[in-house]
């Protein structure tokens, strides 16, 4: 029986009498994975805890962690309130806007201002068409009087950082949008004949209705939030020149679209969070759309 002479290894440098690299045969190296052993040249290891590791191994090692999310499935971030904070300083710079610099110009562009067919003059504003939808939104962004925004931020940096912490930044920013849009679009569904109203009312009532669903989801004490939830009713339907519309349809929206982030199952929790958001969406188009069938031209 013969024996075959000894080969030449392919992972083995003849200049420097040390093992190549597992993907760079001709760089010897003295160095080796701490995970797999196999020898790993500079241009190729990853500094870990200890030691040095290949790009496979770390690779692997990552694809096996489990990503750390908030509790309803976002993304964790060190300030739980950069959104709310984001909104109210956004909120701020526009009614100085409105108030001070481009006054009366920006409250008449911005307002969610409409006028039906039926009006001399129109159709106007919203009912005019969809060069004049951006009117949903910014109306949702504009204030004219100090006590109306102060009280309207005020209520959004008591509940925002705590729907952000529990959402994540994303989801919190689409239940804001959504719930503006949804006190925005039932305000035009029914009144969209003559109207004209501002303020982040909607989107503040549907974090409003958002903290209830927590509170439910979470079995935390409801007592507070509802006792909230009623005053802002009673002072909703109290005061005069109040767009109780768009206060109602921010409520519902915001509730309805935080139930399907919240009670969303695990195992789905990022498509359906997704349908929740987009169903909500369609039904605020609906509203816009027979709105517009209802006062437009």
């Amino acid at each position: 029986m013969l024996q075959d002479e000894p080969r030449p290894s392919a992972d083995r440098s003849p200049e420097a009498g040390l093992p190549g690299c597992h993907r760079h045969p001709q760089t010897p190296t003295g160095v080796s994975c701490t995970r797999c052993e196999r020898p790993i040249c500079p241009q190729c290891m990853v500094a870990a805890s200890v030691g040095f590791q290949c790009p496979e191994c770390v690779g692997d090692g990552h694809a096996g962690t489990r990503r750390a999310t908030t509790r309803f499935g976002g993304a964790p971030a060190v300030d739980g309130g950069l959104v709310t904070k984001v909104l109210i300083g956004l909120n701020i710079v526009v009614w100085v806007l409105a108030a001070y610099v481009l006054s009366p110009r920006l409250g008449q562009t911005w307002s969610l201002f409409s006028a039906g067919r039926d009006i001399q003059g129109g159709p106007a504003g919203v009912a005019d068409g969809p060069d004049q939808w951006y009117r949903l939104l910014t109306a949702t962004f504009l204030h004219l009087e100090w006590w109306h925004i102060g009280t309207n931020m005020l209520v959004l940096f008591w509940l925002g950082p705590a729907l952000e912490e529990a959402l994540g930044r994303l989801r919190f920013l689409a239940l804001y949008l959504v719930s503006g849009l949804g006190g925005s679009t039932f305000a035009f569904l029914v009144a969209g004949d003559l109207m004209n109203s501002v303020g982040a009312s909607g989107a503040i009532f549907g974090l409003i209705g958002a903290t209830i669903v927590m509170q439910l989801r979470s079995r935390g004490p409801l007592g507070p939030a509802m006792a909230f939830l009623v005053f802002n009713l009673i002072v909703t339907f109290s005061r005069p020149n109040t767009d109780w519309r768009a206060h109602l349809g921010g409520l519902v929206l915001g509730a309805l679209t935080a139930a399907g982030l919240m009670y969303a199952p695990r195992e789905r929790r990022g498509a359906v969070q997704a349908l929740a958001v987009a169903a909500a969406v369609a039904v605020e188009a609906g509203m816009l759309l027979t709105g517009m069938a209802l006062y437009g031209a």
